[in-house]
């Protein structure tokens, strides 16, 4: 038995017990100067375009995003595989690193909150999602389009920004699905639902922090239960550099990234007065793209809300998402080519290419049911004291376990305890 998260002699609450002792990490390729200078380029040239064109809060947006992207690749800050993780085989670590992200962001939004901080104007504006069956049946249909496509929204964004084609993919039948949601939206809305709850409506924003804070430590010692019961094996590890390099050319320690992206969500929610979202970007990209091509689904219900009307009948960039998340695939393009790990792939097997594309539609449709995605829902929920990210989190573990069982149909493996690495 070894442990992957505590140093020697730490005491025995902080050891999470494993199977056989994690594989030390190789040395990272070469920097990649082509790849890095064009995303280099790119992030400079982009940010000094929106900044000029529209302001510094759609700039400092843009920026965040960049900012989203290095964290995000740089501690390879997974959902799919923490889920995935759990649920085969009992291995916690990411869920546990979940956990800091959220009291992170919590507690910092609790104080941007509570004490009505903004920036560029912004006003913070903490809502809470509606509880009812589209929720419950978006969070699992899009959980099993993850466990399927091979990476969540925010995780499908630096995946893509780092090289990785099979992804490509993914992303384009995420657009697909949220652009199907939008066509089928008088359909796929209604459903029975009830209004949602934010704790610092009932108890203050102290009150919303601290319930917060205590539910994410019960799941911080349920998670060392599980694991020290199934005694799993250890999470792999990715090369690294070594020592002040590696803050530049990574991997960061996941709770590292935990704390980072934490701070970065906050940073989001002072910013623009919402929290940081993924999803809504997909159906505005297929909408325009749609018009390009002569189509009109400006005439579709779903774009004839006044808000919606509104987001498609502005530029992308002046929208929240979609600069936090063209941001995203550029840092993480910065990052793997500081890595030395921007490749493109030019083979992939055809069931691994259906599935990811299959599972990009499901995410599509089910994070738009569901009101947001692991970041939107989840991260985005959980933070600003709402019910309903809770309720996402419960009902995406559900559809975890089913697109688990569903993988192998793809020829896609999941971990299994006699693996020395999951």
């Amino acid at each position: 038995m070894a442990t992957t998260e505590s140093p020697a002699g730490a005491k025995k609450f902080l050891d999470f017990p494993t199977s056989c002792a994690a594989p030390q990490p190789k040395p990272e390729e070469p920097v990649r100067v082509i790849p890095l200078a064009v995303a280099g380029v790119l992030a400079a040239g982009l940010t000094a375009y929106v900044w000029a064109s529209h302001g510094a809060k759609f700039g400092v947006l843009l920026l965040l995003g960049l900012l989203l992207g290095l964290a995000l690749f740089h501690s390879r800050f997974g959902f799919t595989s923490a889920w995935r993780q759990l649920i085969a085989v009992g291995n916690g670590q990411g869920l546990r690193a979940h956990a800091l992200l959220l009291g992170t962001a919590a507690t910092l939004i609790a104080l941007i909150a509570g004490t009505g901080s903004g920036l560029f104007g912004s006003k913070p504006a903490p809502t809470a999602g509606a509880l009812g069956l589209s929720l419950f049946v978006g969070a699992t249909v899009f959980a099993i389009g993850m466990q399927l496509g091979g990476a969540c929204a925010s995780g499908t964004l630096f995946a893509v920004g780092s090289g990785q084609s099979t992804i490509v993919l993914t992303l384009g039948g995420f657009i697909a699905g949220s652009v199907l949601y939008t066509w089928a939206y008088p359909v796929l809305s209604g459903w029975p639902e009830f209004k949602g709850i934010l704790l610092a409506d009932h108890v203050g924003w102290f009150g919303s922090w601290a319930i917060t804070v205590a539910v994410l430590a019960v799941i911080v010692l349920g998670t060392r239960a599980v694991q020290k019961r199934r005694t799993p094996p250890p999470a792999d590890v990715v090369p690294t550099a070594r020592g002040f390099a590696r803050v530049f050319r990574g991997s960061w320690p996941m709770l590292v990234g935990a704390l980072v992206l934490g701070v970065l969500a906050a940073a989001v929610f002072l910013v623009s007065g919402g929290i940081w979202g993924v999803t809504s970007a997909f159906s505005l990209w297929g909408a325009k793209i749609l018009q390009v091509f002569g189509l009109h689904p400006e005439h579709w219900e779903f774009w004839r809300l006044k808000t919606n009307a509104a987001s498609l009948n502005t530029t992308i960039w002046k929208d929240k998402t979609s600069l936090t998340d063209i941001g995203i695939m550029i840092g993480a393009g910065v990052a793997a080519a500081a890595a030395g790990a921007w490749k493109i792939h030019s083979s992939i097997p055809w069931r691994t290419a259906l599935a990811a594309v299959l599972g990009g539609i499901l995410m599509g449709v089910g994070a738009r049911m569901a009101g947001g995605c692991n970041i939107g829902a989840y991260l985005g929920g959980i933070s600003v004291g709402s019910l309903h990210g809770w309720l996402w989190g419960v009902f995406a573990l559900g559809g975890t376990w089913i697109g688990i069982r569903l993988r192998p149909l793809f020829g896609l493996a999941n971990p299994v305890p006699t693996d020395s690495v999951c």
